[in-house]
């Protein structure tokens, strides 16, 4: 009678142990996933602030490139006075601007760069400078890298969106991760820009 106990016991301690280690095994399971889930997430993340800093970037180089046509065209342009002056009173808001500041920057130079190529058409000495015409194609490789960098940023910030509001990964994203906004053009400036002199 005594060793049907012990067996009894015995079962049930290892019942018990298998339980246990199954549990064990699940936690360790979900913890894994939690923190490749959150390490994840955090890569992204950087991957967003990246592509955001290559715009800035390409927006300060922009700019300056664009001051320097300015100066470029100064003799030309005697009678363009507010183009000098827009040009003069744009600041670059530099890298701890909101998205929407670097996207309203961007449209400010997009109206100065649209333009210059107004007087441009104005002046035709001015394709003849070696000077210019090194700018203008210069400041046309950068507006190529901006629109892949905006491109680039975009997709950065579709994926993290993606990720963090998929069940149950959301759990993890929780408030530590917040959507992020993409950079885009306001519904207003989306169409062609009417310059008038």
């Amino acid at each position: 009678m005594g060793s049907s106990n012990v067996s009894g016991i015995g079962s049930t301690g290892f019942v018990v142990l298998i339980v246990i280690g199954g549990v064990a095994l699940l936690l360790l399971i979900i913890g894994i996933w939690f923190i490749s889930t959150r390490n994840r997430f955090i890569r992204m993340e950087q991957d967003v602030e990246n592509s955001e800093s290559r715009i800035d970037v390409y927006l300060t180089k922009r700019y300056d490139l664009l001051t320097k046509m300015i100066d470029a065209t100064k003799g030309f342009m005697k009678h363009e006075k507010g183009t000098l002056k827009e040009i003069v009173e744009m600041r670059n808001p530099g890298a701890n601007a909101s998205l929407k500041e670097k996207a309203e920057f961007n449209e400010q130079m997009d109206a100065v760069s649209k333009q210059l190529n107004v007087v441009v058409e104005q002046y035709p000495n001015l394709n003849s400078d070696k000077v210019f015409s090194n700018l203008q194609a210069a400041i046309s490789d950068v507006e190529e890298n901006l629109q892949a960098a905006r491109s680039n940023y975009n997709s950065n910030v579709a994926a993290f969106n993606k990720a963090i509001l998929v069940f149950p990964a959301s759990i993890i994203a929780g408030s530590r991760f917040i959507k992020k906004e993409y950079f885009e053009a306001e519904e207003g400036k989306r169409q062609d820009i009417k310059i008038e002199f």
